[in-house]
């Protein structure tokens, strides 16, 4: 019996390797939009942006990592996600992201125009995402 193609996946930052094993497919942000990685993809090179990687293993079960950026290399059914932070789901500090958070949207109050504070509230909100926190506003 013929198993299912799969991808050797790697998601690696400057501490850690975060994931290292098989996958059916990974999708992840680049800067051209998400893209899923599947067996058989042709040679690809992107930047990240600030989003999750998600890995979905062959058992049907998914690890997801927030990635804040770095780059993802595909060939001969390898994938290499490598970014300078990147976090599981267990390593995130939530207190931390939610007044960070906080500390952003105030920011983006002052001046909605503040790159500095739109990156930090797209980081914030996916460790957040990532970490299975609800948004705890009402606003939507």
């Amino acid at each position: 019996m013929a198993d299912n193609p799969t991808l050797q996946v790697q998601v690696v930052s400057p501490e850690e390797i975060l994931y290292e094993g098989t996958a059916e497919m990974v999708v992840c942000r680049t800067s051209d939009g998400d893209i899923a990685f599947l067996p058989g993809h042709m040679p690809f090179l992107g930047a990240l942006g600030i989003a999750k990687v998600r890995v979905l293993l062959p058992d049907e079960d998914e690890h997801v990592i927030a990635v804040h950026g770095g780059f993802v290399e595909v060939s001969n059914d390898r994938v290499l996600v490598l970014s300078d932070v990147a976090e599981l789901p267990p390593e995130i500090d939530i207190p931390r992201a939610e007044a960070a958070r906080q500390r952003a949207r105030a920011a983006l109050d002052l001046s909605e125009h503040d790159e500095e504070a739109t990156e930090a509230l797209a980081r914030a909100e996916l460790r957040l995402e990532v970490a299975g926190v609800a948004e705890s506003s009402a606003a939507s």
